[in-house]
């Protein structure tokens, strides 16, 4: 029997290992900048109090979740392709934060806003059901060790939470460089029932000719890693459901 809405938030909000550690990463000048002078129009401060999105953004437009942004460029750089959609990236470190808000303000998007938070809190919280049209999760932190494969973000309970927030043709887009994360990738979201693998169970995607070339894809590149993709849709079942 799957979880209902409030057994889910209930679930998730409950769980005392963070899939992240925060290090004390020195802000550059350019970063602490940013972080002061351009918050207040690209921010949006974390409030367990439901966002109006169409407010938020000022129109009425797709809107893509972005969680992990490393420096902001890939965030960056999907803003500027694609004017027709509004992107919210997730993250809690601040110096990645301060790099997007810097090339944000340098670009002059209206497109693009930023939590600093856990992203399972904005999503338990902030964000509306159905609100998403995509969810990018490109190379979340491995965890490769055993004894650190708590920490992984993805688990049966955050895909239930994803699924909350996805439109009905909503998308969720994954790439890693980890053989292991992609095993358990597969495992978790192949066998959620509110998740169809549009590759086919147990396979990969194609890589998406617009997603743009990471700074963690690059290093995994150079030291030859297989790079793996996988989209995710919700099954005829959940589809059903909200209709």
């Amino acid at each position: 029997m799957p979880l209902g809405k409030t057994t889910v938030q209930e679930t998730i909000s409950a769980r005392r290992i963070r899939s992240y550690v925060l290090r004390k990463g020195r802000l550059t000048s350019g970063q602490a900048y940013a972080l002061k002078h351009y918050w207040q129009h690209y921010g949006i401060d974390y409030s367990p109090v439901t966002l109006d999105l169409q407010q938020v953004f000022g129109r009425k437009a797709p809107r893509v979740l972005d969680i992990g942004v490393g420096m902001g460029d890939t965030s960056i750089s999907m803003a500027k392709a694609h004017p027709e959609n509004d992107y919210l990236a997730v993250d809690v470190h601040q110096p990645g934060i301060g790099s997007l808000l810097r090339q944000a303000e340098a670009a002059n998007l209206t497109n693009i806003r930023v939590v600093c938070n856990d992203v399972i809190e904005v999503l338990t919280h902030q964000l509306p059901n159905r609100c998403l049209e995509l969810i990018y999760m490109f190379f979340p932190d491995p965890w490769p060790k055993k004894r650190h494969h708590k920490r992984r973000l993805i688990s049966d309970e955050f895909i239930s939470l994803l699924t909350q927030k996805m439109a009905i043709h909503g998308r969720i887009f994954i790439a890693t460089d980890c053989i292991k994360l992609s095993e358990h990738i597969m495992t978790v979201c192949d066998n959620h029932r509110e998740l169809i693998n549009m590759a086919g169970k147990g396979n990969a995607a194609p890589r998406p000719t617009w997603r743009p070339l990471t700074k963690f894809e690059k290093r995994g590149i150079k030291l030859q890693h297989p790079m793996n993709d996988f989209i995710y849709c919700l099954s005829n079942d959940t589809v059903q459901e909200m209709n």
